[in-house]
């Protein structure tokens, strides 16, 4: 049996860069959070640093890798590498998202409880006399609290006011972008290019239509309904689930618009040579379906 010789590329200094580029975004969120509200914080600059240098190593590091295929010098087992690669990397995804939504499940079904009074572990009259266990907690009984509780949550308003409703419009959005990049892909599988960057394009233009409703959410929810991230458990876990998927959105669009770009400026891709284009679907439909699980157990349930 025969075995293609494994391209090894040569020393790189692109992971440290990363990894210097994540340390600094992590502390400077870690830090903007924890200083919110303090005009002498200076985390928030890190955090853009950190931004900054993590996309410029993006940038340079894949600008190598597309040099590198183009030039032939990889392999049917390098691909198989990046199959696995970038497999590993949506299921690091799955991970944390998993963490966020346990947290959710724990607060809900545990923690609220039991400060109602429900189950073993209830403390009932021991925090808060005549707390009633409901889900969105708009009020607590507290007169000390730090919390700034909502007027309104963003819950399901019925199918009276259903049109009205930003989430439904995201959702209907987001889906139809997981659609219309499947369209895509077919059509760059049948050699139409045409049609590729059509539906590649309606797609990321989707992308952005629905970073804009959650902009618009965001105001509304700050400015009309009082929720903010400091309004208690609910504030926190709403803000904490719908603004990491959002940030996905925005990573997910800028994705496959650098691969808009690629198709249309320098012809990139053909039928049997996509990858690039095939990482960044297969992580707009995982974005897709973390944005069905959101809508059901943040905004319906």
């Amino acid at each position: 049996m025969s075995y293609q010789k494994y391209y090894v590329p040569e020393q790189s200094k692109f992971p440290i860069l990363a990894a210097t580029a994540l340390f600094l975004l992590v502390m400077g969120a870690g830090g903007t959070i924890n200083d919110l509200g303090k005009p002498e914080s200076n985390s928030i600059y890190i955090l853009y640093s950190g931004f900054a240098v993590f996309a410029a190593t993006l940038y340079f590091w894949f600008r190598t890798v597309i040099r590198e295929h183009i030039a032939g010098v990889d392999s049917a087992q390098l691909q198989k590498s990046f199959v696995f690669g970038m497999g590993w990397f949506i299921f690091s995804e799955v991970m944390f998202f998993a963490a966020f939504f346990g947290a959710l499940f724990y607060v809900r079904n545990f923690s609220v409880p039991w400060l109602g009074g429900e189950g073993e572990k209830g403390l009932a009259n021991m925090l808060w006399e005549g707390f009633e266990a409901t889900w969105p907690v708009m009020s607590t009984p507290d007169s000390g609290s730090a919390f700034s509780l909502a007027d309104k949550n963003m819950s399901w308003p019925g199918w009276g006011h259903a049109l009205e409703w930003l989430p439904l419009w995201n959702t209907i959005v987001l889906l139809s972008s997981s659609v219309t990049v499947h369209f895509a892909h077919l059509a760059l599988k049948n050699d139409n290019k045409k049609s590729f960057n059509i539906w590649l394009g309606v797609t990321v233009s989707l992308a952005l239509i629905f970073v804009g409703l959650q902009a618009a959410e965001y105001y509304e929810a700050y400015s009309h309904y009082g929720l903010t991230l400091n309004s208690g458990i609910y504030g926190s876990t709403f803000f904490m689930l719908t603004g990491f998927h959002g940030f996905h959105v925005m990573m997910g669009g800028f994705m496959l618009s650098v691969m808009l770009s690629r198709s249309v400026f320098y012809n990139h891709f053909d039928p049997h040579s996509h990858f690039g284009f095939e990482a960044a679907s297969w992580y707009w439909h995982f974005v897709d379906v973390v944005w069905v699980m959101l809508f059901l157990f943040v905004y319906i349930l």
